[in-house]
């Protein structure tokens, strides 16, 4: 068992348990135990064995306890920090008050810490995201590491159905516009749903659209926002500096982020599979919250149940025949 004692301790408190319970002269227990006589009537008078406080039972303050109580409802009140509440103190208390000395008080009497004392604002809630039918995705960039057998990072293509969802990811060598095009074809090939909405950032990856001159909105001529207008899709953007409005596909990002944090990849093949591994299991066995613990593909298939008019494709829970939802299809 660990004893504190004082450094300049001479005794320990079996020692000086034994000098109080002992019979023996002080003179004797002195020299046995190499002490002084003032030492051995000290344990013997003392009811513990224990060494004291050794703070001071009278503190020494240069404030007067009126003086005490002044600075504190200062601070209270006014909420004033430490280098104006010490400027003050000086100017109309005590001028050879110190710092330090201030910041004890203000300790003392559990008003140190300012913010504590500030009055809390409530935050405004985020607003929750408006319901839309199947169709309306949201799309995002995030960057890879790179692993030992890269000469560059690479970027993964993330785009998620706001209604079910669904995630369709793909891993490109860079975020350009031909890369964002490209893996928007992939998508609207992949995706069973009709996609009639596309949400993304103001990446130059995305859109033409300039904020260091007045030409703010976006052109059209964007190979995007080209692609969009071939396929019938609606391209939108998120405001500027406001992340949080497609923060459906920033919290998936998240999921990959403590993916790539608890794994630990050989060559960027391993990377690639094992995302692509973890996409596949979030579609098809991941419950979600927001969808009353159903899978995403299980969610796409009750909306292809009752809309089937909102798909291009029958979706299919795995490759092969599916016999959830009409099981005549497949005889």
């Amino acid at each position: 068992m660990m004893i504190a004692l004082h450094k300049n301790a001479r005794t320990t408190p079996a020692i000086r348990a034994e000098i109080a319970a002992s019979s023996a002269s002080a003179a004797s227990l002195a020299q046995r135990f190499g002490i002084t006589l003032a030492t051995v009537y000290k344990w013997k008078n003392r009811s513990s064995v224990q060494d004291g406080s050794h703070t001071a039972h009278r503190l020494q303050t240069t404030l007067t306890p009126a003086q005490e109580h002044v600075v504190v409802q200062l601070r209270r009140t006014l909420l004033l920090p430490l280098d104006d509440l010490l400027a003050v103190t000086r100017e109309f208390l005590c001028p050879k008050a110190s710092r330090s000395g201030i910041d004890r008080c203000l300790r003392r009497h559990g008003v140190g810490n300012l913010n504590a004392l500030k009055p809390a604002t409530p935050r405004e809630p985020h607003k929750r995201f408006k319901s839309y039918e199947p169709g309306y995705l949201h799309v995002d960039v995030k960057y890879l590491p790179q692993m030992a057998d890269e000469t560059q990072r690479r970027y993964l293509f993330v785009a998620i159905d706001r209604a079910t969802r669904w995630v369709y990811v793909a891993i490109k060598s860079n975020k350009t516009a031909a890369s964002a095009k490209a893996f928007l074809g992939a998508l609207h090939k992949a995706c069973p749903l009709k996609i009639h909405k596309l949400l993304t950032d103001n990446g130059k990856e995305f859109t033409d659209r300039l904020f260091a001159s007045r030409a703010r909105q976006p052109t059209g001529q964007h190979e995007f926002d080209q692609l969009c207008q071939a396929l019938g899709i609606e391209h939108r953007l998120t405001k500027p500096r406001t992340p949080r409005t497609n923060g459906m596909v920033e919290r998936f990002n998240g999921r990959i982020a403590d993916v790539l944090k608890t794994h630990h990849f050989h060559s960027g093949q391993d990377l690639e599979q094992t995302l692509m591994r973890y996409v596949t299991l979030y579609n098809h066995q991941l419950p979600q919250s927001a969808l009353k613990s159903k899978t995403p593909m299980q969610a796409m298939k009750e909306w292809y149940a009752s809309r089937p008019d909102l798909f291009h494709k029958r979706p299919y829970d795995r490759p092969g025949c599916d016999r959830t939802l009409h099981p005549k299809v497949c005889t």
